[in-house]
């Protein structure tokens, strides 16, 4: 469960309107250009955000290529555009905006744009397949495109465009020689272009080894039950990182048979399968990861949820430069069964203090990066003691910020996914325990009212959810003398009068939030 805001961010001050130039002359503002390419799947999220970033912007023009998507209200809008009328669009631009399709980066590329790219993602409705997201990932990692991922991350690329056009330029103004320019346009091509029949590509060259000196090996861990597909899709995201050193993974299957078709002996992105060995649930699976680890790092993922391009290599950068530090997090994209929102802490430190007053949902376990030394020689690893096991992640948190403060890295670096398929869904009881039992280790909750009624109300919730009316009550009632403003009571108030639970949660994720 992850907290509810307790204010509304302000809202923006609007930006001043331009004047409209004369009919007939012409529009002097810089163009981008965002197309959405022919795909028959709508892509909501990237019109959505051009046509906020056209909102917000009000001196730049913004010509959205929406195919099937719905138009946007605010920018100027075309449903398709001919290929004359999208090279005389590109020719103007000073920034161009693509979906991961091949065609409209080469597009892009051919008429001298570096392009701002934006994968569909499937799992999102936007496309049959995950092969954008793969294959932007791959350009981005070449400097062939700028990949973004939030519309935090599009805004910001649009405001460097427009303020300096020719870091988004392939040509003499971007920098590099011309020449260099179009090899990278011409590797871009030859990856996309099918050879000749009977003609064999030629073989590429081996890529420079990479400086391994001073990368700390880190062991991956990821327990794991009953979700075969899902888990293979997250060992794809932590086998392809770009980390220099080494990076072991380690699959450690709760209550279910290891399936040893997933292990590989590569030297450098080695995977081991094993059973826990140690108590049934999440906290035994990761502490038998913990306990099988070898190197300095050990970090969490679920199986549901998967790493972004770069994502270990920036968390071990700040680990590096921060000696005293022992846990580093990072923001996630948190995905809800057609909806998504990005949860980034603007901060690079949370204290012990910060924690009892907030869980911080963006300091999710599938984003630790830990000193593997915090956890067996230092204050210990994951809790089993809790009922069900349920957050443990949280009081490994409270446990490490004791000793140190929790370092962050204030990018969108883990894809989370939540879903109905989740270990807890539904465990009302359990949840109501651990988080009791929560509150009985740590009496320091009792001197942040804020936090102290968060908990609480919590429990008081998971105690109407299991239709115990009573203990509901009553832990209502103590949350409401802790923090008589605490959402949580009034919502645990309303599931004791016969609101659906699940109504309410279904209603939070939709928002990127939970309770």
């Amino acid at each position: 469960m992850t907290d509810i805001d307790d204010a509304p961010a302000p809202a923006p001050t609007p930006a001043p309107v331009p004047a409209e130039p004369p009919a007939g002359t012409p529009d002097p503002r810089p163009l981008v250009l965002v197309t959405v390419g022919t795909d028959r799947h709508p892509f909501r999220r990237l019109v959505s955000w051009a046509d906020a970033y056209a909102r917000e912007h009000p001196g730049v023009r913004v010509l959205v290529q929406h195919g099937r998507t719905p138009r946007p209200a605010h920018a100027e809008a075309a449903e398709f555009l001919s290929p004359s009328e999208l090279a005389d669009a590109m020719s103007e631009a000073a920034v161009v905006v693509t979906h991961g399709g091949p065609g409209s980066i080469v597009a892009a590329r051919r008429a001298g744009h570096l392009p701002v790219a934006v994968a569909r993602d499937p799992e999102l409705g936007e496309h049959a397949d995950d092969h954008q997201l793969r294959f932007v990932a791959r350009l981005d990692t070449s400097d062939l495109v700028r990949s973004c991922s939030s519309p935090q991350q599009l805004s910001t690329s649009l405001d460097r465009a427009v303020d300096r056009p020719g870091e988004f330029r392939i040509g003499p103004e971007a920098g590099p020689r011309p020449e260099a320019a179009a090899h990278r346009a011409g590797e871009l091509i030859d990856l996309l272009a099918p050879p000749a029949p009977g003609e064999r590509p030629p073989a590429p060259a081996a890529p420079a080894a990479p400086d391994r000196t001073g990368w700390p090996d880190v062991t991956a861990i990821v327990p794991t039950r009953e979700r075969p597909d899902l888990l293979r899709r997250t060992l794809r995201s932590i086998t392809g990182q770009d980390y220099p050193g080494v990076l072991r993974t380690i699959v450690v299957f709760d209550n279910d048979d290891p399936d040893p078709a997933l292990a590989d002996d590569d030297p450098r992105r080695p995977v081991r399968v094993m059973a826990n060995n140690r108590s049934p649930g999440l906290a035994g699976a990761r502490n038998t990861g913990i306990l099988a680890a070898s190197g300095e790092l050990v970090a969490f993922c679920d199986d549901d949820d998967t790493w972004l391009p770069g994502k270990l290599r920036r968390q071990v950068e700040a680990l590096l430069a921060a000696p005293g530090a022992e846990i580093v997090c990072c923001g996630i994209r948190v995905v809800y069964e057609r909806t998504e929102a990005e949860r980034v802490l603007d901060r690079t430190s949370v204290a012990f203090a910060d924690l009892l007053a907030s869980r911080f949902a963006e300091l999710h376990p599938s984003t630790f990066v830990i000193r593997r030394s915090a956890l067996v020689d230092g204050c210990g690893a994951v809790d089993e003691e809790l009922p069900g096991g349920y957050a443990e992640d949280y009081e490994l948190l409270l446990r490490l910020a004791r000793r140190a403060p929790v370092r962050t890295v204030p990018e969108t670096s883990v894809r989370v996914l939540w879903h109905r398929r989740s270990h807890f869904a539904g465990r009302w009881r359990t949840i109501a325990s651990a988080l009791g039992r929560l509150l009985e280790q740590y009496p320091e909750f009792r001197l942040v009212p804020r936090g102290h009624a968060r908990i609480a109300g919590q429990v008081a919730f998971a105690e109407a959810a299991a239709g115990r009316r009573r203990a509901a009550l009553r832990w209502t009632l103590a949350t409401l003398r802790a923090r008589p403003a605490e959402p949580r009571a009034y919502l645990a108030l309303a599931v004791a009068c016969g609101l659906s639970p699940e109504f309410v949660l279904r209603t939070l994720h939709t928002r990127g939030r939970g309770l």
